[in-house]
Formats: C-alpha cells, structure tokens, sequence
C-alpha cells in the first residue's frame, strides 16, 4: 500500500480550542468522514447536526476522574499508531476489531493562559492524553494526518480539495509543526514549574553569520534553531533581530488582538482589543508616526490584504505575524528589502544572558502573568471597565520600554511614551509632549515608584484618569498626597519592571 496520498476516511477529533471547528466539521462530514469524538467536543460537534461517535463505543469504557482519562487506551492508540504496509499489524487491527484513523484533530489545555498562577491552580490546565494524541499521530505521519492547531485547517481543507485526502509532504509538515508546539507546551510548564531555572552551560554550536553586528565595523552571529520563517526581504540584522525580540515580547503579553510598533528596542507605538490588524496598524502609528519610520512592527493576528496596503505606504524594517494572506504576501512582495517575518507560536527562553566586568549575568526571564493584581490607594473619579483594561495594557506596555518609562493610554492605544531617560520626569515630560492634545482621560503607567511628588504635580490641569505604579518610595506618602489633592485615582502593584 502506498504512503504518498491518504484519503480520509475517519477523523478523531478534541479539542480544547474549538475555534474553526465548524467548517472544518462540515467540510469532513460533506465528504463522508466519520468522525469519533470526546465529551464536550462531541457536543460541540452534535450541536452543529453532524453525527459523531464518542470513544467510549471504541474503548469500551467511559470517561473517568472527570474526563482526565478517556482517549489512553490501545482501542485508540492503536488505531491511530498501526502501520498500513505492515501484515502483522492489519491482522491486530482485525483481531482487536479497531478503527483506523487517518486524520487526528487535537489540541492543548489552554496552560499558557494560566501563567504567573500557583502550582496547583496550573495543574488541571496541563495535559497528558492530547500531547499523547498529537506525538502518536506525528509519528506515523506515513499514514496519518496531525491538526494541532486550528490555523491549519485552512490549509488542510486546501491541500485535500475535491481528493478529500492529503500528499505525504503536507503530513510531514503538520507533523513536523505539531512535534513543535507540544515541545513548547511542555517546556512552557517546566519553565513554569522549575523557576529559578539558569543554565549550566550555553549552546552556541549553531551559528548563522550576520552583516555585522550593531555597528559595521563589529561581527556577529546569531546561535540556535530558528522556530519562525523569514518569507521575504533582506537577511536580519543584528538590530533587526534585537527589536523583532522586543515587539513579539510585548504582543505575546496580550491575548486579545495587538498590533506594537518597534523602534531602537522601544515601542513608538501600540494597539490592542480589535481582531482587525487594519484598525490596529492605524492606531498604533497615530501615537508617534515620525518615530515609527524604519520600525519593526509585530502583531498576533494574521495580516490580511487591506492591513497590507496600509503597511506598504510605510518604510518599515521587518513585519512579523502568525500569518500572511497570500493576497497580503502578494502586495508586500513588491518592497523586496521588506523583510517579512512568520512567527506561529512565539516562545522565548526562560532566561536572559549578558556580558558583564569579564563574566555572565543570567537571570530569569521577567514575566508579569495574564492578570497581574493592582490595589487601588487614592480615591478619584470611578474608572470603567474599559478604562481598568487600558490600565491594565498600558502596564503590560510598561514591562517593555526602557527606563525610566512613562506610558500613557487611551482607548486601546498608546498615546505618549517616555522611554530611557535617568531622570523619571524627563521621560513623563516625553510622553506628555508626544500625547499633546490626548493627555485629557488618558491612564499613566511607570514601571517604578516615583522618588518625588514632582512627577505628579506635573499632571496638573490635564485631566488624568487615573496613575499606576509599583510603589515602595521612601516619599510614597507626598506621591499619594499629591494624587489626592488632584483627585487622580492611584493604583499601586507592588511589582516593578525595569528594562535596561
């Protein structure tokens, strides 16, 4: 029996992400796929009129210890793991009565949503059986397809087309990117789970030359297995891959849609809260348009045709994103020193390395979680929902702008930041005059206290909605007088976020 083409013929399906289930679901029942499922999968699957078969009729025994056991088992596994071109292994599947699967749906527990939480409330968010599913299927990717992310459902419902079945290249490559994202998901929680964590030794067998380093005049090299694809453009340079670090830094901190504008290692620029990268892009290059020239810009939705148009009216260094529309990759074909950048599941090393008077500093990581906590210490004006989510974005964005950093929000977008200047009121003083006319409701973040009151009087007769900041001044008490005095609410976290 020949490996190269596979039809389709039976699909186990569970997911934990169910989006771009539904037409994936119909397109699979249209051609007469039967479809196994789990649980609530299985609901979800049935509430779209679509028949589906739970495991259970295949395993022979139900789920158990709520749902944590239901697909391990050789009913399943052996199903997905037999070998078409092997007698021995066909006469088990007909002894054992199983059913063969030539497609695996599967996706992770959503783990990384629950980053910066104790041990414990992580636990029931790391997964056995899909991990299990998903590697069992890479490896007899000869036989069997692996979906394990719903951006590639797309892809597959293309590749297959009127054959209702897949080549061996397209198996190869969706096995190839799920052995990926399961070593990220499990490496995820043990940089979880194992912090401090700070390595022995520093693996840099792998080098990919530069141009140059930060300067013509200096090497460099680049050291590691790259996880993303440059699609176009010129070869990246040391800056380049400096600044694309800190913009997918600051767009992975967001789980809603983000669009950030990259400049010398500071962000010029960000949006967030829409799924359209147009709006983003457009919002994102208001807060400072000069600076944004020969910028590095990130975001974490796809890039479509008209987000495209807009971007190519700009001079930009590099444009990352988990995906391009071809439509998109057409257009910003035509800058050819564009270098374009496709980034499916950023991940980044649990800690950072510098050089310093003749040695190594190493430490970990800085990571601030999906829901960092804020107290609230002066009473002013009520903030709304929506304003307690720029709050919340504008010290996100903090984390990421050198210090002394000032950042000021409004409506889901930057409007002023200050960034790198020893003195805290200079950069306030920046990201005043950058915001202008925006100052009026806009929400302050600093990534540290502030010394003096200073910074706060500063504020007087602009209307801010409210400051956030760490706290732990020896003059906290003239900072919160002097919030009080202006009826600006202060919001304490206890945490700073330096960037040097």
């Amino acid at each position: 029996m020949t490996h190269s083409f596979i039809p389709i013929r039976n699909a186990l399906i569970s997911v934990s992400d169910k989006s771009g289930l539904a037409p994936l679901c119909r397109q699979l029942h249209s051609w007469g796929v039967r479809l196994y499922s789990t649980g609530g999968t299985a609901k979800h699957i049935e509430s779209m009129g679509i028949p589906v078969t739970l495991v259970e009729e295949l395993t022979r025994t139900p789920e158990m210890f709520d749902g944590r056991v239901k697909t391990l088992n050789p009913n399943i596994f052996g199903g997905i793991l037999a070998r078409r071109d092997s007698e021995e292994d066909l006469k088990q599947v007909e002894t054992f009565k199983l059913v063969l699967f030539d497609l695996v749906v599967v996706n992770l527990y959503p783990f990384q949503e629950h980053v910066g939480k104790s041990m414990e409330q992580q636990t029931p968010f790391v997964d056995i059986g899909g991990p299990a599913l998903i590697r069992a299927a890479a490896k007899n990717h000869l036989w069997v397809t692996v979906l394990s992310d719903p951006s590639d459902y797309p892809s597959f419902l293309t590749a297959a087309g009127l054959q209702r079945g897949v080549e061996l290249e397209f198996r190869k490559e969706m096995a190839r990117k799920s052995f990926y994202r399961v070593s990220q998901y499990d490496w995820s929680i043990f940089n979880e789970w194992e912090r401090p964590f700070f390595p022995k030794k520093l693996d840099l067998s792998q080098q990919t030359s530069l141009r140059y380093g930060e300067n013509p005049h200096q090497k460099a090299v680049w050291c590691g297995t790259p996880h993303w694809h440059l699609l176009q453009g010129k070869e990246l340079s040391y800056n380049n891959l400096l600044d694309s670090e800190a913009a997918v830094q600051l767009t992975s901190d967001f789980s809603e849609g983000v669009l950030a504008i990259i400049k010398h290692g500071n962000p010029c620029g960000v949006a967030w809260g829409t799924e359209n990268p147009l709006e983003l892009f457009a919002k994102a290059f208001e807060t400072d348009s000069r600076s944004a020239f020969g910028g590095i810009v990130a975001t974490n939705r796809p890039i479509n045709k008209e987000t495209a148009q807009l971007l190519s009216e700009v001079f930009l260094e590099v444009v990352i994103s988990p995906g391009f529309a071809p439509e998109a990759l057409a257009l910003l074909s035509k800058k050819k020193n564009l270098r374009l950048i496709e980034w499916t599941q950023p991940s980044f090393h649990p800690f950072e390395v510098r050089a310093a008077l003749g040695g190594w500093l190493v430490q970990e990581t800085d990571s601030l979680g999906r829901s960092p906590s804020f107290e609230l210490i002066t009473v002013g004006p009520q903030l709304s929902e929506g304003d307690l989510k720029d709050m919340l974005a504008a010290w996100r964005i903090c984390k990421h702008v050198r210090s002394n950093a000032i950042v000021l929000v409004k409506d889901q977008r930057t409007v002023g930041i200050g960034a790198g200047q020893v003195s805290r009121i200079d950069s306030l003083e920046i990201a005043l005059k950058k915001a202008a006319s925006h100052c009026s409701g806009a929400i302050l973040a600093s990534d540290a206290f502030f010394p003096f009151r200073d910074s706060i009087d500063r504020l007087k007769g602009l209307q801010i909605k409210a400051v956030i900041q760490p706290g732990g001044s020896q003059r906290d008490q003239e900072v919160i007088e002097a919030c009080r005095e202006l009826e600006i609410p202060l919001y304490l976290t206890g945490e700073r976020h330096f960037r040097h």
